[in-house]
């Protein structure tokens, strides 16, 4: 087993070796005890037993990933470009060409996540910042990345967390000019009615935004030419209109919602505004003032409804031509697939979206046709829309399909984890694959191999 052997492998476990000891770091204080407390009234107003097996930690871990990922609060960027700052020798005028100082720098792809304002659901952004340096200073690069991410962990909106960035850096570093370039994607979440009468849903709102200062202030200055071609020669795609317009545009979906009202749960909506509390806001911030109602109404398109009792009327009343205990050779059977079926779900450990596509491929006799997709979908959404984990959803959508088509069934989930990235593990551009297999898939490789073989590749829009 290499130099970790079994036995002592399983003497570190029985002796509670702490693997995880990091995570322990939020546990007992006053502002974690509220939010978990906040977090169980969620749950349970979810229609959800908070003593079940994937829920009882649940509350420590919902407020562990807001107490992170919001940590913004309680730094000051003044205090992380202080000491950072470097001589270096150079042209003495502000704005000059120097292969760095009097010139411009550029760091690229700054991977961050912030939580959205409008709905508390985190978004992703990638980050370019670009800066001409003066008084023959520059700044440690790694510095740069770390500002950005000290207002990224704020509650935020795509326009003032660019600005923020942008001034922190300008007071900060003293140079001739700074530019801040944000790509942003915000998922675009669904409720259970809309997406069975879209199947065109647009599973992301995807927004450029920029900010400048000194050089940078003027959109067409040459500076700015500067810096996004700078951009562009390694295949970051910039929008030029777009960038100079962004400010105009939509964001979170959930404001398109807004003149919607409708009736949400008193006691969860008072729960939300005592987790913005707990973690240093003021729910009476006039961006804030409806955050609270919008979330709870994302969230209750997971509550805790039976399901089962209504995808089995509508599946059987849709199949009765299928006789599943009719006997067919496996010669005369025929492969089928259903490929790319988007869904959306939400992670029971974490209470964080996760997204991505099902492909499902089945055993279908000769005399009939094949099912719909239509009808698979409706399975994939039916199970998609509850507190969930990826292994279940995959097993539970399998057995479904199952039921009703004979037994020979193979599922592949394919879902970006909100998780992986919105917390202290902060792995971008992860998926997870989860595979079930019945029936004649489980024992036969070679059909096992040609159904994946089939399987295309994901799309930009798919990878997020």
């Amino acid at each position: 087993m290499g130099p970790l052997d079994e036995g002592h492998f399983n003497a570190e476990l029985e002796n509670g070796v702490p693997f995880g000891c990091h995570e322990m770091s939020f546990e007992g204080e006053p502002e974690t005890i509220a939010i978990e407390d906040a977090v169980k009234a969620l749950l349970q107003g979810l229609g959800e037993d908070i003593n079940r097996e994937g829920l009882r930690k649940t509350p420590f871990r919902v407020a562990k990933a807001l107490r992170e990922g919001t940590k913004g609060y309680k730094q000051k960027a003044k205090d992380i470009v202080q000491g950072a700052l470097f001589p270096e020798v150079g042209v003495d005028n502000t704005v000059g060409q120097a292969g760095g100082v009097g010139g411009l720098v550029v760091v690229r792809d700054l991977d961050l996540f912030s939580y959205c304002e409008s709905c508390l659901l985190p978004f992703q952004v990638k980050c370019h910042v670009g800066y001409v340096p003066s008084d023959q200073r520059v700044v440690g690069l790694s510095k740069l990345s770390r500002v950005a991410d000290v207002f990224a962990r704020r509650l935020q909106e795509p326009k003032r967390l660019a600005d923020e960035v942008c001034l922190a850096l300008h007071y900060g570093i003293k140079p001739a000019g700074v530019a801040i370039m944000l790509q942003c994607l915000h998922i675009h979440f669904p409720n259970l009615e809309s997406v069975f009468l879209d199947s065109s849903h647009k599973g992301w709102v995807k927004l450029p935004v920029c900010s400048g200062s000194g050089v940078f202030e003027d959109k067409n200055a040459d500076a700015w030419g500067d810096f996004l071609s700078l951009l562009k020669f390694r295949g970051i795609s910039v929008n030029e209109t777009s960038m100079r317009h962004s400010s105009d545009q939509s964001w979170c979906p959930s404001l398109s919602l807004a003149s919607k009202v409708e009736p949400v749960n008193q006691a969860m909506v008072t729960a939300v505004a005592s987790i913005l509390r707990s973690l240093g806001e003021d729910p009476s911030r006039k961006e804030l003032i409806g955050t609270p109602a919008r979330f709870v109404k994302w969230l209750m398109n997971f509550q805790d409804t039976n399901l089962e009792m209504k995808l089995n009327s509508f599946v059987f009343g849709k199949t009765d031509h299928l006789n599943p205990d009719e006997k067919v050779s496996c010669e005369e059977k025929q492969m089928q697939s259903e490929l790319n079926l988007p869904f959306w779900s939400q992670c029971e450990h974490h209470l964080l979206p996760f997204h991505g596509v099902v492909h499902i491929g089945y055993m279908c006799s000769g005399g009939l046709n094949p099912i719909g997709k239509s009808l698979l979908r409706s399975i994939v959404h039916f199970y998609g829309f509850k507190l969930q984990v990826q292994e279940r959803l995959t097993r539970q959508i399998a057995e479904t399909v199952s039921s009703f088509l004979g037994g020979d069934v193979i599922v592949v989930v394919e879902a970006n984890h909100t998780c992986m990235i919105s917390r202290g593990i902060e792995k971008f551009g992860s998926s997870t694959a989860t595979i079930a297999v019945l029936g004649r898939y489980s024992t036969d490789s070679a059909a096992r191999a040609l159904f994946l073989q089939g399987i295309p590749k994901p799309t930009d829009c798919e990878e997020g």
